[in-house]
């Protein structure tokens, strides 16, 4: 059996290592990620995840991971954003407000597929035009929901959460290694780091 992990995210990678798992494969897919009018945030990240690991072709043994994170402000999702505008106008929306990060993970072996959403709520602190612009400057923001990255210079911007850090991180440790299980993964010195 074959661990594939459906994700090119350096911290996933990180946060598998802390479970004493390397992938034998690293198969970002490419599929589309735009929300669907209308389309809910927990609807919508479930449903990418899902798609992730259906476009990954593996062996009927092969075990598939993905996962997706998106940042929810209400019914807003707020994605990757596009530029530093984009960056700005998220962080302002979120700033001094509660909101949710939500990750879905997606487990496939054979043509089974075990999932899980895992949601915890984030407060941002009310920022200043010195925080925010100095957070900008970092380009911690590129290639985050929402963004920010909660495990980077950002932290420093997060005074509450409520959830699991993983998770909002991009992987929850817990459930994902609840739904590895689930789908048969044994973790033995022959596929441990």
């Amino acid at each position: 059996m074959a661990f594939i992990l459906g994700s090119g995210s350096p911290r996933r990678r990180d946060l598998l290592a802390q479970l004493g798992i390397t992938p034998d494969a690293v198969c970002p897919p490419d599929i589309d990620e735009t929300p669907k009018k209308g389309e809910l945030p927990r609807v919508y990240c479930a449903r990418i995840a899902r798609q992730k690991a259906e476009a990954i072709t593996a062996g009927p043994d092969d075990l598939i991971l993905c996962a997706d994170t998106t940042v929810a402000l209400g019914r807003r999702i707020m994605g990757k954003p596009a530029d530093v505008a984009e960056a700005a106008q998220f962080l302002l929306a979120l700033s001094g407000r509660r909101h949710r990060v939500i990750t879905s993970v997606a487990v496939r072996r054979g043509d089974r597929i075990w999932t899980r959403d895992v949601i915890s709520a984030v407060k941002m602190k009310r920022l200043s035009d010195e925080e925010l612009n100095a957070y900008l400057a970092t380009d911690d923001w590129r290639g985050k929901a929402g963004g920010y990255a909660i495990q980077g210079p950002a932290g420093a911007l997060i005074p509450w959460i409520s959830g699991s850090f993983t998770g909002i991180v991009g992987l929850p440790l817990a459930e994902t290694a609840t739904l590895l299980h689930g789908a048969g993964w044994v973790q033995n010195k022959e596929n441990a780091a």
